[in-house]
């Protein structure tokens, strides 16, 4: 293929992949040190990766929710990760859209917005699991029937994606795609909380030494816990709660923070890898690869110890809100391109849609923006954008610490709602340009009050859009 853009033929196939847990920098062409991603890297290589592409809720439940329906968790409602089986069926899912546009829609792999893996509305073809399900030997939900299947769920995935892929059939396709890589196993105890101890990461025998004794170098913000908490007041209360035996237990059961951790996780990706590789091949061997959007990231961040975070990926912070973003669409991109412009993932809905032939009425739900401004003519859709999380009674080291952010292409802005020291909140500024991985907190600069004031304004304006005042 050339270096030109090449004209759609025909109503694009779109296939979205999305991984558990992914950093922005988990993969070859995102700069991990060792991770190698030759089919993955290859979306980026022969169309267009984001370099500032970010989650507005860096959480599992609220941003599958978030991308499916281009909405904020302020206006969809999924705001934890507690189990809303109901309300997952009410979501104005894009691809019940699709169907009405013709197409034939299929949804592949992890749920997780309401703990039962039943078909939801939207789709012609359901494979999914229950919960977080399980990487060896998993139970899956196929079109209503569920059992236990014998294998490693990543390859178990990859085939039912390819199957459907390689299907005959006379319209256009949307293929949701998401692994439960590279999140470890867990299991749910019965008030509901997350015991990872019993479960951790799981690599398919062929990969089990793969990157053995490699080593993961930490950003200049992987500081200890009391050092952070100097800069960071918010987080004093919580860092104290969170070195308890329980909170030890958990962590200790998936490495967290060590170079295993990481490499385990790396490993985990090669199943990935081998999965997108066999996905090429069916739509080249199908004469479907040109026509066919392809869209791969992650549904959260995840902190390697920056900001004396990990396992961890809920907070405002780069590592937990950025996110890797590739997408091969030749009458969109050309090959090699990189961009800048800050794009969401509630920016998948409205895109697709677009390109699908959506009208007016069809994007009237969405927060969101398409895609196509940038692709046609470089321009930027927004200046800035919101984050939000809400305290989950789970987790109790976390209780209190909800927070709105706002995040601009120099500023980052953070309010945490529920905190504050002798009455003075706990607020939160970087200066992105100055200082990348937010070690300096500006919020008491005198010569910051303007900027803060600025902020503070258009975030107020965010959060009364992000609920529909």
């Amino acid at each position: 293929m050339g270096n030109d853009i090449v004209p759609a033929k025909k109503k694009p196939n779109f296939i979205v992949v999305l991984i558990d847990d992914l950093r922005f920098d988990e993969l070859g062409i995102c700069g991990h040190p060792f991770m190698k991603t030759p089919h993955i890297d290859r979306i980026g290589h022969e169309g267009a990766m984001f370099t500032s592409a970010f989650h507005t809720t860096p959480l599992c439940s609220p941003n599958r929710a978030s991308i499916i329906t281009g909405q904020y968790a302020s206006r969809h409602g999924i705001i934890d990760n507690v189990a809303r089986d109901a309300h997952s069926h009410r979501l104005p899912n894009y691809h019940g859209i699709l169907q009405r546009l013709g197409y034939e829609t299929a949804h592949v792999g992890k749920w997780h917005m309401g703990n039962s893996g039943g078909p939801r509305p939207g789709y012609d073809r359901w494979v999914s699991f229950p919960g977080h399900g399980s990487i060896v030997d998993p139970v899956l939900n196929i079109d209503g029937d569920e059992r236990q299947h014998k294998g490693y769920i990543t390859d178990l995935l990859n085939d039912h994606a390819v199957e459907f892929l390689r299907k005959p059939r006379t319209k256009p396709f949307a293929l949701f795609f998401a692994h439960k890589a590279v999140h470890p196993d867990a299991f749910q105890a019965a008030d509901g909380t997350i015991d990872l101890s019993k479960g951790g990461y799981r690599v398919p025998e062929r990969h089990a030494d793969l990157y053995k004794g490699a080593h993961f170098p930490r950003r200049p913000n992987a500081l200890p816990l009391a050092e952070v908490a100097k800069d960071k007041p918010a987080w004093t209360e919580a860092f104290q709660l969170k070195g308890n035996e329980a909170s030890r237990k958990v962590l200790d059961g998936i490495k967290a923070g060590t170079d295993e951790e990481i490499r385990l996780r790396a490993a985990m990706m090669a199943s990935v890898d081998e999965g997108m590789g066999e996905v090429f091949k069916a739509l080249e061997e199908t004469g479907q690869l040109d026509d066919t959007f392809i869209l791969f990231l992650g549904d959260n961040g995840y902190f390697f110890g920056e900001h004396g975070l990990g396992p961890e990926r809920r907070f405002a912070y780069e590592e937990g809100i950025k996110s890797p973003f590739l997408i091969r669409y030749p009458a969109w991109f050309k090959p090699g391109t990189v961009k800048d412009e800050l794009v969401l993932a509630l920016d998948i809905a409205p895109s697709i849609v677009d390109l699908a032939g959506g009208k007016k009425a069809d994007f009237e739900h969405m927060q969101g923006l398409s895609l196509r401004p940038i692709a046609k003519n470089g321009k930027a859709i927004r200046s800035s954008f919101m984050c939000e999380y809400f305290s989950e009674n789970a987790m109790p080291w976390l209780i209190g610490m909800s927070y709105k952010a706002i995040r601009t292409k120099r500023h980052k802005y953070i309010h945490w709602t529920q905190k504050s020291l002798d009455g003075v909140a706990c607020d939160e500024l970087y200066d992105l340009k100055t200082d990348p991985y937010e070690m300096h907190n500006l919020i008491n600069k005198r010569g910051e009050r303007a900027t803060v004031a600025r902020l503070r304004r258009q975030l107020a304006t965010l959060v009364a859009q992000s609920v529909g005042l």
